[in-house]
């Protein structure tokens, strides 16, 4: 059905480029120190892959954190009301605050213990909790920015995550050049090099994000006091929305743990190839999830308009366009394969490895950029948050994870074989994806 409707584009197009431009860049801080850890050391690189791993598994509940946020925020926005994003959004920071303190404190009692989970190999679970140790002070100041990057994108303003994002990558890459490899009279402190950076770097990111919230924006005019009060209708409101999008992420998250704890027991050349691959597909994914993040923000505030009409014509285009959008990741993946791996000094079997799991993604994220927008953008920006919960539960934990384990584990199939299980549920999802979204179901309204 064509829509000749001006506000769609223009909505949906200025919300995507900024997130997708500032996810990449948050996700290129990884990269940048996957690359120059790299060319450093081959134990350096797969450690600080293994601790990134936490640090996806807190970006993933700091997301569904954020996401309960911004599906009700932009219904409250849809109508035009700011006072109850205020409320939401107190609600949302102290659960964002909450996991990333507990996981902390985790980390920090036990480095080794919780990338041992991951790893059966000692000398790279060693230079991880060396990169972990200080990584971990800067979980908290990653939740505060995203809560905060979270209930600007769900009043419409997405350009200073974008501007943030560019501080942090400036500060991260040249912080790493100079304390990886002791450049201009600095310590060569390798790993813990890369760390520091990066602490740095999240820093730098909060300061620019509190000075704009809470001097610069003219929307919400947050204060202090807003983010300190809690009323117990609106969290309930947001536990009701937001609880199953933290399970959801959380679940997500501990799943790719465990799976890369089943690849870390399928020998060095497996780990190091995982971690070549892991850092660039994360890079190409932003713009599927940049896309479900624009949806969700789209489709909820229309949803608060009371416009059902015209979020049932949204949800049917905005279909083509995750295709379109799976098509140009795959391509992506595949034409900047050779060029990534080139960048890593690797041995040749680690290298014959990442490409084999490179062209693994390169399909399943068709997959991944139409069933993930779909479920996450579409079906919980209309107020269905419960099912996205569910039918993770039930791919992951009940098909994906158990076929993964018999086949490393039981079958002793090749490593390919195991690393397509685990990335199967991309497609199989797309089965359920297709009629939950065109049945229409999911519209609900989350405001009061």
């Amino acid at each position: 059905m064509k829509i000749k409707d001006k506000y769609f584009y223009k909505t949906f197009f200025s919300l995507f480029f900024v997130v997708a431009l500032q996810n990449l860049i948050v996700f290129s801080v990884n990269l940048a120190d996957s690359i120059m850890l790299g060319s450093y050391s081959e134990t350096a690189m797969s450690g600080v892959s293994l601790a990134n791993q936490i640090q996806f598994l807190l970006h993933m509940f700091v997301n569904g954190a954020a996401n309960g946020l911004v599906v009700i925020a932009s219904q409250y926005w849809g109508k035009k009301q700011t006072e109850p994003i205020k409320k939401v959004f107190a609600a949302a920071f102290f659960a964002g605050v909450g996991m990333s303190a507990v996981l902390m404190c985790a980390v920090l009692i036990s480095p080794e213990g919780i990338l041992g989970i991951l790893s059966d190999e000692a000398h790279i679970v060693n230079a991880g909790a060396q990169y972990i140790r200080i990584m971990a002070f800067s979980y908290i100041i990653f939740a505060v920015t995203n809560i905060l990057i979270a209930l600007m994108r769900s009043i419409e303003a997405v350009s200073i995550g974008f501007y943030t994002s560019v501080l942090a990558l400036f500060v991260n890459i040249s912080l790493n050049y100079l304390l990886i490899f002791g450049k201009f009279g600095f310590p060569e402190m390798g790993v813990e090099g890369a760390a520091i950076a990066t602490l740095i770097s999240r820093v730098a990111e909060l300061i620019a994000v509190l000075i704009y919230v809470f001097v610069a924006d003219k929307k919400l005019k947050l204060k202090i006091n807003d983010v300190l009060k809690l009323e117990k209708n609106y969290v309930k409101d947001y536990i009701k929305a937001g609880l199953p999008l933290i399970g959801s992420g959380g679940s997500w998250g501990i799943a790719m743990t465990v799976q890369t704890a089943i690849i870390g027991r399928l020998g060095a050349a497996a780990i190091g190839a995982n971690a070549v691959a892991a850092p660039i597909f994360q890079v190409v994914s932003v713009l599927y999830t940049s896309s479900g993040n624009a949806s969700s923000v789209l489709i909820g505030k229309t949803v608060g308009e009371n416009d059902i009409p015209r979020v049932k014509k949204y949800a049917k285009k905005l279909q083509i366009m995750y295709i379109i959008i799976g098509l140009l990741s795959s391509a992506a993946l595949l034409l900047s394969r050779d060029l990534i791996i080139s960048l890593y000094d690797v041995s040749a079997e680690t290298a014959a490895l990442s490409v084999t799991f490179i062209n693994i993604l390169a399909v399943t994220v068709i997959g991944s950029a139409y069933e993930a927008p779909c479920l996450c953008g579409i079906v919980s920006g209309g107020g269905d948050t419960r099912f996205v919960f569910k039918n993770d539960i039930i791919f992951m934990w009940c098909i994906v994870l158990p076929l993964a384990f018999l086949s490393a584990f039981v079958f002793k199939w090749p490593v390919a074989a195991t690393f397509f299980i685990l990335k199967s549920d991309q497609l199989t999802k797309c089965l359920v994806a297709i009629p939950k979204v065109n049945r229409f179901k999911w519209i609900k309204t989350l405001t009061r």
